[in-house]
């Protein structure tokens, strides 16, 4: 009878988790905006916060930042939105540029016995450069409901300020609010320091390529910054649209400097800085990576994904402020161990 305890509790809190999970897909439409504000005003609460520090009045601190972030959010959109339209208008000459180098580079790879046929057959140079798109569209998709998402971040710098005090007027152990405090400040670090990186990325990477003199160098910079959040892989995804442009563009050269540019980048902020500045314990396993953005992308989509590693460090955090749940928050990680919980 003890036994079939633990059995019961088991399964009654996997039917939750299932039934959480259902609802929140079904409620994606609204959990969406409010998890891309949650994640900006979480990235621009200290800036918030230094501007109260220095007797800022509340309200003028308060419409100075989310002012700055609708004029940042009204450029992006307009450029988003004008190089979406033009790349869309412009992909069939694109394609057909795609057919000539891909049948310049086969005929280059035949004359030293590399391959035999045509790369035509191997890529689709439609598939390709609608693979290019999505990505534009994706990143433009992040800059919708920009209303909705303003209004949170409005009530949520609001909320901030009062937290604090709200969380000692709970009362409760001093051992949970110690935890509490110590999730909020950890996820405040890492979020404001990859913020601060994947901003490098995108300036770094916008500058070159617009040096180099590949379209639509600001709109691949906007890409690289978004896509840094996702370690491991999405330096690859950003790369992969810009280097196919580069090729067609300016033929097999031009794709290899541009590859080189993104791994220069990737290696020098992603492999040497970020590390540096994030410190030891925030790292995840290659497979828990990959396998939250399956996880995330599937529950919300392409924003799931752009999102789906800061909500895994969230819940890896979370997990390792607890004794009872720590083995998962190790078992998540990369082997290289977390940092200790402040004393």
């Amino acid at each position: 009878m003890e036994q079939t305890k633990p059995l019961g509790h088991a399964i009654i809190v996997i039917a939750a988790i299932i039934i959480i999970l259902g609802a929140l897909k079904m409620a994606a439409a609204i959990v969406v905006p409010m998890l891309l504000a949650t994640f900006i005003a979480t990235i621009i609460a200290p800036l918030y916060s230094a501007l109260i520090r220095r007797k800022v009045p509340t309200l003028l601190a308060l419409f100075a930042v989310v002012g700055g972030l609708v004029i940042v959010f009204s450029l992006l959109g307009v450029i988003v939105g004008s190089s979406v339209q033009s790349f869309s208008e412009n992909m069939p000459v694109y394609e057909a540029k795609l057919q000539t180098q891909l049948h310049s580079l086969t005929t280059l790879l035949n004359r030293y016995g590399m391959i035999n046929g045509e790369l035509n057959s191997y890529f689709n140079p439609a598939k390709l450069m609608q693979y290019s798109a999505t990505v534009l569209k994706g990143a433009g998709s992040v800059l919708t409901n920009s209303f909705m998402i303003f209004l949170i971040i409005l009530f949520m710098l609001l909320e901030s300020t009062q937290l604090a005090k709200k969380l000692e007027q709970a009362g409760g152990e001093r051992g949970t609010m110690k935890s509490v405090n110590e999730i909020l400040s950890k996820i405040k670090h890492y979020m404001a320091l990859k913020a601060a990186t994947s901003l490098a990325t995108g300036l770094v990477v916008t500058m070159i390529l617009m040096v180099i003199g590949l379209d639509y160098a600001v709109l691949w910079g906007l890409v690289a910054f978004m896509f840094n959040f996702i370690p491991n892989i999405g330096s690859i995804l950003a790369a992969v649209p810009a280097a196919l442009l580069a090729f067609v563009q300016m033929g097999t050269f031009g794709m290899l400097e541009v590859g080189l540019v993104y791994l220069a980048v990737n290696i020098i902020i992603g492999s040497i800085i970020e590390p540096r500045l994030m410190g030891e314990g925030l790292g995840m396993s290659t497979l828990v990576v990959f396998l939250s953005l399956i996880f995330w992308g599937w529950l919300f989509g392409p924003i799931g994904m752009l999102l789906s590693i800061p909500l895994t460090i969230m819940i890896k955090i979370m997990l390792h402020t607890s004794e009872k749940t720590r083995w998962l928050a190790v078992l998540m990680g990369n082997g290289d161990g977390m940092d200790e919980p402040e004393a």
